[in-house]
C-alpha cells in the first residue's frame, strides 16, 4: 500500500506538483500509476483530483508538469486584485477576498463532470462542514459503493479550497441528490492531510499493508509575527494572521505526530519559504518565479531523499 499526501496552501501548491513532476521524470511513471491512495487538502485536494482524473483510455489525464503549469496560467486569475471587490470586502474581513468564478471555472476547464467514483485511485479529500459543525471527507471509494457519497471531482476541489475568508464557503449536492452539504477548507483542521490517510487505512484494514507515506508540503512560512505588534491586537488584528497560524500549527504538528507513528514508512518533502511569500494567494510573476526556485532548491536539497521515495513507489 503506497499513499501520497499533499497540503494545502493556495498557490504555494505550486511547489508539491512541481516535486511530483520530478518524482515522475526520475521514475518514467505517472503519479497515479505509482500509488494506492491519495490524500490532499484545499490546493493538494485539487492537485489529487488532477492526477486521478482518467482520460478515454483509462490512463492519468495529466502529468504532474500539466498541474504545475496551471498554477502558472490560471493563478493570476483566481487571485487577481479586484479594486472594487478590495473596498467591499475590505481586504477579506466583511466578506470574501474573491470572487470564486475564476477558480470554478479552472476546475470545469480541467476535472469537467468526472465523478469521484471515476478516480484511476483511491481518493481521500479533507472539507468542513459549517452547518452541521463536523469534519467532511470525499472518499472515492465510498462514491463506488454509494452515490449518496459520490459527488464531481470540481465539486470536491471546489469545497477543499474553500478558504475562510478568501473564497465563499462551497455548497455541493452529492450524485444522488440525498444532501447538500455547506463546506469549508478542510485545512481548518487538516492542512496536511496524513493522519486523516492514516485512519482511513487503520478503518479499511490495510495499515498493515503500508509500505510508504509520501507527504509534500506547500512551504512553511518563516517570518516572525512580533510580540510588541501582536501584544496590542484585538479581533480585527487577529482575523488574517490567526488563519496562517492554525494551518501551519496543524501542519507542524500532524508532521511530528505522522512521524513518530509510521516511522520510516513515512516521507516528509517539505521546505523553508526563504524567498517566496508565504501568503496563499500571491500569484504575482515575481512570487511564482521564487516559489519554482523554492521546490528546485527542495530537490536539490532532498535529492537523496526522492530517490528513496522513487525507489519505494516503484517497488
Amino acid at each position: 500500500m503506497k499513499v501520497l499526501c499533499i497540503d494545502g496552501g493556495g498557490i504555494r501548491g505550486l511547489i508539491p506538483a512541481l516535486v511530483l513532476d520530478e518524482i515522475e521524470r526520475r521514475t518514467g511513471r505517472p503519479t497515479a500509476e505509482m500509488v494506492d491512495l491519495v490524500a490532499g487538502t484545499s490546493t493538494g485536494g485539487l492537485l489529487a483530483c488532477g492526477l486521478t482524473r482518467a482520460d478515454d483510455a483509462g490512463r492519468p489525464r495529466y502529468t504532474a508538469a500539466e498541474l504545475a503549469e496551471i498554477y502558472l496560467t490560471d493563478g493570476p486569475a483566481i487571485f487577481a486584485h479586484d479594486p472594487v471587490k478590495a473596498v467591499t470586502s475590505a481586504g477579506g474581513l466583511l466578506d470574501e477576498k474573491y470572487d470564486a468564478a475564476a477558480l470554478e471555472g479552472t476546475l470545469r476547464r480541467y476535472l469537467g463532470e468526472d465523478p469521484l467514483s471515476a478516480a484511476l485511485r483511491d481518493v481521500l479529500i479533507t472539507a468542513y462542514d459549517i452547518e452541521r459543525r463536523a469534519a467532511f471527507f470525499f472518499r472515492s471509494a465510498r462514491a463506488r459503493r454509494d452515490p449518496a457519497y459520490d459527488f464531481t471531482l470540481a465539486a470536491a476541489s471546489r469545497a477543499t479550497s474553500a478558504a475562510p475568508s478568501y473564497f465563499e464557503p462551497a455548497r455541493v449536492t452529492d450524485a444522488a441528490g440525498a444532501a447538500t452539504y455547506a463546506l469549508v477548507d478542510g485545512g481548518v483542521f487538516a492542512v496536511n492531510p496524513s493522519l486523516c490517510a492514516y485512519a482511513d487505512l487503520v478503518q479499511a484494514g490495510g495499515i498493515d499493508h503500508l509500505t510508504v507515506m509520501l507527504s509534500l508540503g506547500t512551504g512553511s512560512a518563516t517570518t516572525p509575527i512580533p510580540y510588541q505588534e501582536a501584544r496590542s491586537w484585538g479581533q480585527l488584528e487577529w482575523a488574517r494572521p490567526i488563519l496562517d497560524i492554525v494551518f501551519d500549527g496543524v501542519a507542524d504538528t500532524t508532521e511530528f505526530e505522522a512521524a513518530a507513528v509510521m516511522g520510516d514508512r513515512y516521507i516528509r518533502l517539505q521546505t523553508e519559504l526563504r524567498e517566496a511569500s508565504s501568503e496563499f494567494d500571491d500569484a504575482s510573476a515575481e512570487n511564482l518565479a521564487a516559489l519554482r526556485r523554492e521546490a528546485e532548491r527542495l530537490i536539490a536539497e532532498q535529492s537523496a531523499t526522492i530517490d528513496r521515495a522513487c525507489a519505494l513507489l516503484t517497488t
